[in-house]
């Protein structure tokens, strides 16, 4: 059975850092390609960041490029999201997916590649 499991989330000041997590258990964890997504009350999700397989390939949302790096650990089956200059419009749910591609599709922000998602971890910013 597939799971993914986010951890980290919490509250942080404008300005600050926070450093998530996604362990995943169930799969190949270097066969797929991952994603961290987010969602605020009232507003659709957003695709925030995705990596290959290997770690090589990383893409970001505008809204996040420069403040928030992507990266992996295969040998610890492990995702990361360190987000670092927080600002308010950061604070929503972040979920961890993983996608059975190597790569991430020109689409990947919509979400729709990915087939195992997470319950999802919580991030407060306060101004």
């Amino acid at each position: 059975q597939v799971q993914v499991v986010e951890s980290g989330g919490g509250l942080v000041q404008a300005g600050g850092s926070l450093r998530l997590s996604c362990a995943a258990s169930g799969l190949t964890f270097d066969d797929y390609g991952m994603g961290w997504f987010r969602q605020a009350p009232g507003k659709e999700r957003e695709g925030v960041s995705c990596i290959s397989y290997s770690g090589r390939r990383t893409y970001y949302a505008d809204s996040v490029k420069g403040r928030f790096t992507i990266s992996r650990d295969n040998a610890k089956n492990t995702l990361y999201l360190q987000m670092n200059s927080l600002e308010p419009e950061d604070a929503a749910l972040y979920y961890c997916a993983a996608q059975q591609s190597y790569t991430c599709s020109g689409s990947w922000s919509t979400g729709l590649a990915f087939s195992y998602w997470g319950q999802g971890t919580q991030v407060t910013v306060s101004s």
